[in-house]
């Protein structure tokens, strides 16, 4: 693949991490005046909506059998538990914190593919995990500053990984638009679930309803790119730059909700994403001497 698809992959990348982190902060302001739960719904029904007509459109099966295959109904759990303690730790904790952890997820996956793959993880690798692992903990930190809320954004990671790893054992010939409408799907349902936990619908006001529809389009516009950029790239090249991710989340955070990151998570943000690129540039090198 030649250097200008590697560069509009990069660029498809970062435009996707900044539609999300967008999407972060419309979930957290709509959050404010309505449940949690029916943001989470409505979002996630839009983003069904959107990319079941883009799958009608080209002839391609809402509900396609591979949708009850076992690894995708494994994936869709994993995914559910991921959307739904994601949404409840960008809402009840500081979303500069939240989404230095996410981005642990890469080496959660690289741990888990040796683990539950078998495959092969060289030390260097398991370094990487093991210090971004670090840097979580030194974000976290256990002790006298620790609560348990900020376990709602660990959960939220596992899930994540737990669904990326899922994917690994999924059945291929699936679409982009098929999955981005089963994975609205699984948002709507962590909503769903949380909705009928603690209840409280609200019919919203003018500005809830343009904070909804602020995070249902920015969340498909992240999605679409996300595709776009995995399609256009090398992975070894393009997916690093999923970390540019942390950056739009930590200027919006201190821009928007006046949020001020400590020391101790700048510190564990640079640990999480330095061993982060290192373990996927280490994983393309050797796919290349392969």
């Amino acid at each position: 693949m030649n250097p200008t698809d590697n560069r509009r992959g990069a660029l498809f990348m970062t435009a996707s991490m900044a539609g999300f982190a967008v999407e972060d902060v419309f979930v957290k302001a709509a959050a404010r005046s309505m449940p949690l739960g029916q943001v989470l719904l409505v979002i996630g029904l839009v983003g069904v909506v959107t990319f079941g007509t883009m799958a009608r459109s080209r002839g391609e099966a809402l509900l396609p059998p591979a949708f009850l295959s076992r690894a995708m109904l494994i994936r869709s759990a994993f995914e559910v538990v991921g959307r739904l303690f994601y949404g409840l730790a960008i809402t009840l904790t500081a979303l500069s914190t939240t989404s230095a952890i996410l981005q642990a997820t890469p080496l959660v996956v690289v741990a888990g593919a040796a683990l539950v793959f078998g495959e092969k993880v060289g030390w260097r690798r398991w370094l990487a995990v093991l210090i971004g692992f670090g840097g979580v903990m030194v974000i976290l930190r256990p002790g006298a500053d620790f609560t348990v809320l900020s376990l709602l954004a660990v959960v939220g990671l596992l899930g994540f990984a737990g669904r990326d790893l899922s994917t690994r054992a999924a059945p291929k010939g699936m679409s982009n638009r098929q999955l981005g409408c089963l994975g609205f799907a699984m948002l709507a349902t962590a909503g769903a679930i949380l909705l009928a936990v603690t209840g409280g619908a609200v019919v919203p006001g003018p500005e809830g309803w343009l904070k909804l529809a602020g995070g249902a389009v920015f969340g498909i516009l992240g999605y679409h790119a996300l595709t776009s950029a995995m399609r256009t790239g090398e992975v070894g090249a393009v997916t690093p730059f999923r970390y540019t991710r942390l950056v739009f989340a930590m200027i919006l955070a201190m821009v928007l909700f006046g949020e001020r990151p400590d020391a101790a998570t700048w510190v564990g943000a640079a640990l999480i994403v330095g061993s982060g690129v290192f373990a996927l540039r280490r994983a393309a090198k050797l796919e290349k001497r392969t």
